[in-house]
């Protein structure tokens, strides 16, 4: 057994104090009741100074006795070795069977649990900070408190992922909390043009939700600004291509109609562009004549038609006589010379002009 010898001690006396600190972390001996994962030596040498009353000589020291602080100490140490060497066989073991995630916790959860109470049993005091709203048990480290409640921080975790929150941002929904992905996944609206969740700014039209940037015209994807917009077959559009698209067309000019309109002809129109399809003259009158799906005056409705008098040139409402590929008023068909009707439908005809058969022979004899 090694001893101590005092070489050319000074005039003072040298006391060594060694307290002896065993740190505990996580391995269990339950024969024992000691929880260790490595049990190290940390020696605190205090060297201190006491005057002495006289110089000694030189001499051997008798070795000490050991106290019951080196025994508990040697006893320890015996352990030690003894207990890493049944570490050293379970790490390999360990090796060939890896828990799954849940056996590791539970594991976990039971130490953390005998080691509060090998800790009392010591001695040592230890002060919870609460109980575990997940797990029930006390909380000795860290600690979050969230939803009302006290929570070690691997227990406090996403209710629909599992994965841990920790510290980090969460959200709550009748009382559990959720990750910020699931819950928006889960909970938040969701954009009607591109289905995905709306985490800042939504806009609500049409029964739906919408991305502000998502909400446009459904012809030419342009936002909608102040003048808003006009909805056909659940679809939204801007003013201009809405009334381009939708609004009645004007049967005249095939613009949209958007005010005063005349209706006509099962259609509708600008009262400007309600004219005769010839001479764009207005129906002062109200009346008109209708000729291939446009409206006519009455001379140029007759004029289409070939019902105009080839005498004066008016139309022909009444009885009309037929000749030289011309109608005629009856009282319009005359002869040329004489001017008398020819009534009786008998006449000559002479350089596109009609003659009563008198007439034409004096002008024209053989």
């Amino acid at each position: 057994m090694p001893y101590w010898r005092n070489w050319n001690a000074p005039p003072f006396r040298t006391v060594m104090n060694i307290p002896t600190q065993l740190l505990f972390p996580w391995i269990s001996i339950p024969e024992r009741r000691l929880t260790l994962m490595r049990l190290r030596r940390s020696f605190l040498f205090r060297i201190t100074q006491v005057p002495c009353c006289e110089a000694q000589e030189p001499k051997e020291s008798p070795p000490p006795s050991k106290t019951s602080a080196a025994a508990q100490l040697d006893e320890l140490m015996a352990h030690l070795t003894e207990m890493q060497a049944k570490v050293a066989v379970r790490a390999d073991a360990g090796k060939k069977h890896l828990p799954d995630k849940q056996d590791h916790k539970a594991s976990l959860d039971s130490m953390l649990g005998g080691l509060e109470q090998e800790l009392q049993d010591l001695g040592i005091a230890t002060v919870p900070k609460g109980h575990c709203a997940s797990c029930q048990k006390p909380i000795a480290g860290k600690v979050i408190h969230a939803l009302g409640q006290s929570w070690h921080p691997e227990h406090f975790v996403c209710t629909h992922c599992k994965e841990e929150i920790g510290s980090s941002p969460f959200f709550e929904r009748s009382g559990l909390a959720y990750c910020p992905n699931d819950y928006h996944q889960l909970f938040s609206p969701r954009c009607a043009y591109c289905a995905a969740p709306i985490l800042d700014k939504v806009l609500t039209a049409m029964n739906q939700t919408w991305h502000p940037e998502h909400f446009f015209c459904s012809h030419c994807g342009e936002v909608f600004g102040a003048e808003g917009f006009h909805e056909k077959d659940k679809k939204p559009y801007c003013q201009k291509d809405f009334l381009a698209m939708f609004s009645p067309k004007c049967g005249g000019c095939n613009r949209p109609v958007l005010e005063n309109y005349l209706s006509a002809m099962d259609t509708v129109w600008h009262p400007e562009c309600f004219v005769c399809g010839d001479c764009f003259t207005s129906f002062s009158t109200g009346s008109f004549f209708e000729l291939d799906g446009r409206p006519f005056c009455e001379l140029h409705y007759h004029h289409r038609r070939g019902t105009l008098c080839h005498g004066c040139g008016q139309p022909i409402t009444g009885r009309c006589i037929s000749a030289m590929g011309y109608k005629f008023h009856p009282e319009h068909f005359v002869c040329a010379f004489c001017l008398t009707q020819l009534s009786k439908g008998i006449f000559r005809e002479q350089n596109d002009k009609t003659y009563c058969q008198p007439c034409f022979n004096k002008l024209f004899p053989l």
